[in-house]
């Protein structure tokens, strides 16, 4: 029995069902709420590392964990024993996750390097997992031991830290995904209908119990005595909590109806795809011509490419020579709007359509080296392609029937050429622009020389933009270079170290030299780290401006106003894509997660 009597004041209405009042129980009844006698309530936080998607949360805090462990031996009549393990010495709350039938003990820590120290013994680490060390725990019996019967599960055998959470479970599925959605900051505390009943509740609990609508209807039925058919799919969470006071405990209760509304832009992981070997290149997005959504490529490390459904089913696998260069195109080959993929490796060009068949007369077989990723060029928006494919100091200029095209003359550049050439549409002329070390090109289709810059420079292997109308890159020296269709040559110092990426839209810059990202003239200072190169987004009439700190593994979304967008940074392992990738208007960015996991989030 948990008390002898409660007296409490009721409120009812269609959408909820809140009670608050006293208990109260006497020396000597064998009654629960006595084990935390003499002990101070303390903030109950395990809510912060409950992840959205459990079932829910029960939650006990203490002053001092001797006291409580005296009265748990009073409560099982058991004789007082020295206690064998310190780890709980420094705990002032435990809690249990409810996941399923799966259960996760969370200890609170107020002194993390005395709790690492009692677990100095428990350090054989199993499994890495987004940086965090999952050890094996030899002692799953003694949380049931200590604190029976408020914890009776027994058998969790590993362990991991976050901050000042120990998290034991013996469910590695249930311990990566309280790491997934504590990173993420996708927790219970973060959810709308946690926030409208907390209100409700004290901060300072002796014991919470936070329960969804499933385990709400499962511990209904079992406490009365007929089975009703409860509606409580919109229920989503409710409460209990007793605040132990001198003699009497405080009761505080709440079943309420609350709408699932997702936080704006906060971000939550849709999906974990992992793959047989690790990923070689970044994730990105296709066009799937039927659905109009959008699917998923990818390469792993034995150069087999993947298609991915944006449910997470692996469509197809396909063995290629070499590693794909760059950026992945589409091409309409047949001009019936059924979409190909189109690409370079090192020695092949590929058109593969969406079953994952060669397109003939592709792949075409080359015995020198291609040196860049392949440039895809639709001149009149008519899907007559031309397929630009460079080998060092050399463009060859193909047809869709892997025919060289005759009339393109450009035939060596001075020296190997340093980035993809890029296609641009001005009035009524064309521009193929590229550079070399030391030379900057502007053709017209021909590949004749339509503009001669009037000076020249080092230049540094950014790619080519067009911005404000001019043709833009930058210096070995991380000078910006913007040549007019004159050949007049302006050069901008943007106190850029040598170590540098651009990106452009047509009116927008952003630049990242060191930890520094500048967004038109605004520059954040990041952490020092290990940067991506910027990616920019044009979606929805918004630009997103996104960078990625491959040491720690944090993924920035900025806007514009170089504001970073809430719920950011998230963890990822590389750049990302971002799309609307289905029906809804929610936005949607693939990232790599583990060595060969790809990681999908939406922004809610």
């Amino acid at each position: 029995m948990f008390t002898n009597y409660i007296a409490a004041d009721v409120e009812i209405n269609q959408n909820e069902f809140y009670f608050n009042g006293i208990t109260k129980a006497t020396d000597s009844t064998k009654s629960l709420i006595n084990i935390f006698k003499n002990t101070i309530p303390q903030d109950t936080q395990i809510q912060n590392i409950t992840p959205s998607n459990s079932d829910g949360f029960m939650s006990f805090t203490f002053d001092n964990f001797k006291t409580i462990e005296t009265n748990l031996m009073t409560f099982n009549k058991k004789d007082s024993i020295t206690n064998t393990t310190t780890v709980f010495d420094d705990i002032i709350e435990i809690g249990v996750i409810y996941e399923g039938n799966d259960r996760a003990i969370v200890l609170n820590s107020t002194d993390v390097i005395a709790t690492k120290d009692a677990l100095l013994n428990e350090q054989n680490v199993i499994k890495t997992y987004r940086e965090t060390d999952i050890f094996s725990f030899n002692q799953p019996v003694v949380f049931a031991k200590t604190f029976n019967p408020l914890i009776t599960y027994n058998s969790a055998n590993m362990y991991c830290v976050l901050d000042n959470f120990f998290v034991f479970s013996d469910h590695l599925e249930m311990l990566q995904n309280i790491i997934v959605n504590y990173q993420n900051k996708t927790t219970i505390s973060d959810k709308s209908y946690f926030k409208d009943i907390k209100e409700k509740l004290s901060n300072a609990a002796s014991l919470t119990q936070v329960v969804s609508p499933s385990t709400l209807k499962s511990i209904l039925n079992k406490n009365l005595k007929e089975k009703q058919i409860y509606k409580l799919t919109n229920y989503n969470a409710s409460a209990i909590q007793f605040v132990y006071d001198n003699n009497f405990a405080h009761i505080n209760g709440i079943i309420k109806k609350s709408k699932t509304r997702a936080s704006t832009n906060s971000v939550s992981e849709e999906l974990n795809i992992k793959l047989d070997k690790a990923l070689l290149n970044d994730p990105q997005f296709v066009k799937n011509h039927i659905t109009k959504q959008k699917e998923i490529v990818v390469q792993d490390i034995n150069n087999n490419l993947y298609l991915i459904s944006n449910k997470g089913k692996i469509l197809w696998k396909k063995q290629l020579q070499g590693s794909v260069l760059g950026r992945i195109k589409q091409i309409d080959i047949y001009k019936n709007g059924r979409l190909q993929l189109a690409f370079a490796t090192p020695s092949r060009v590929y058109v593969i359509d969406r079953n994952g068949k060669n397109v003939g007369p592709f792949p075409a077989k080359f015995n020198d080296e291609i040196t860049e990723p392949l440039a895809v060029f639709d001149y009149d928006k008519r899907k007559n392609y031309r397929l630009l494919v460079t080998q060092g100091k050399n463009l060859l200029m193909y047809n869709v029937k892997a025919k060289i095209v005759k009339g393109f003359l450009f035939k060596s550049a001075n020296s190997r050429i340093v980035c993809q050439p890029k296609h641009f549409r001005m009035g009524s002329k064309d521009y193929i622009a590229f550079k070399t070390q030391n030379k900057f090109y502007i053709l017209d289709r021909t590949g004749k020389t339509r503009v001669t810059p009037k000076t020249s420079n080092n230049y540094s292997n950014q790619p080519v933009f067009l911005y404000k109308n001019t043709f833009t890159t930058t210096t070995l020296t991380g000078n910006l270079v913007s040549i007019d269709t004159r050949g007049n040559v302006t050069t901008k110092n943007l106190n850029l170290s040598e170590k540098h990426n651009i990106e452009t839209t047509s009116k927008t810059l952003v630049t990242q030299s060191e930890n520094r990202l500048t967004i038109k003239n605004k520059t954040t200072e990041l952490d020092f780290g290990d940067y991506s190169n910027p990616k920019l987004f044009y979606i929805q009439d918004k630009i997103y401006v996104s960078t990625t700190d491959l040491q720690s593994h944090k993924i920035y979304l900025y806007d514009s106003q170089s504001k970073l967008l809430s719920n950011f940074p998230v963890y990822g392992s590389s750049s990302i894509t971002l799309d609307n990738i289905d029906k809804d208007r929610n936005l949607e960015f693939i990232t790599k997660g583990e060595d060969n996991s790809i990681i999908l989030y939406q922004i809610n």
